[in-house]
C-alpha cells in the first residue's frame, strides 16, 4: 500500500487545525494554572479513553517535569488514574459518577478542574464540570467537534475545531506539551526539558 497522501492529508489537516487555535485563550489557560499552583489549589483533571491518557500525561508533566524545578509545586491530581476507585464507583454507583464522586467533599475554593471530552458531551465529564461549577470553582475545558456541553460550561474553552477524534487528541496533548514548555521556560527558567 502506498499511504504517501493520506499521510500528507493528516499532517496538513493538523498544520491548519493548529492555525486556528485561539492563542489568547490557551493564555488565559496558563494564568488560570499558574494562579491555581501559587494558591496552592489543586488541579483536578479527567477524561475517558484517549483522553484519560492525556489527563495521566498532563499530571505527569506538571508535578513531575516542571514542579521539580520550582519551589512551589503544581498539585495535579488526576481522577482517572485510580483503578480500583474508579471501578468501585463504577460497578456500585454508576460509571457517570466516577469523576463527580470523587470531587465531593473534595473541592476547595482554589481548586479548578481541567475537564478532557473530544465530543464535549461525556456525561461523566459533565456530572463532574457541573458539580465543580455548583461549588464555584472554575472549569478549563478541552474538546473537539463543535465543543459540546462541555465547550458551554468551561470557564476557559481550548476548544479544537475539528471532526477528527484522532487529531483533536493529537491537539489536545500540544497543549499539555505547549503549556508545560512555557512555565519549563518561565518558571523553570529552562529551556528545554531534558
Amino acid at each position: 500500500m502506498n499511504y504517501i497522501a493520506d499521510i500528507k492529508s493528516y499532517i496538513a489537516l493538523e498544520q491548519e487545525i493548529l492555525s486556528k487555535l485561539d492563542i489568547d485563550t490557551i493564555n488565559e489557560a496558563l494564568n488560570l494554572l499558574d494562579e491555581t499552583r501559587l494558591k496552592k489549589g489543586r488541579i483536578y483533571i479527567c477524561g475517558n479513553g484517549g483522553s484519560a491518557a492525556t489527563a495521566s500525561h498532563f499530571q505527569n508533566d506538571f508535578n513531575k517535569g516542571v514542579s521539580e524545578y520550582i519551589d512551589i509545586p503544581f498539585r495535579f491530581d488526576c481522577l482517572n488514574d485510580n483503578m480500583a476507585t474508579i471501578m468501585a464507583i463504577a460497578n456500585d454507583i454508576g460509571y457517570e459518577e466516577v469523576f463527580r464522586f470523587q470531587l465531593r467533599g473534595n473541592l476547595e475554593p482554589n481548586d479548578i478542574l481541567v475537564a478532557i471530552s473530544g465530543s464535549g458531551n461525556s456525561k461523566n465529564v459533565i456530572n463532574a464540570v457541573e458539580y465543580a461549577k455548583e461549588q464555584g470553582n472554575k472549569i478549563i475545558g478541552l474538546t473537539g467537534y463543535s465543543g459540546g456541553k462541555l465547550k458551554k460550561l468551561a470557564d476557559i474553552s481550548l476548544h479544537v475545531p475539528v471532526n477528527s477524534m484522532q487529531v483533536t487528541e493529537d491537539i489536545h496533548m500540544v497543549f499539555d506539551h505547549l503549556m508545560m514548555s512555557m512555565f519549563y521556560k518561565y518558571l523553570c527558567g529552562k529551556e528545554h526539558l531534558k
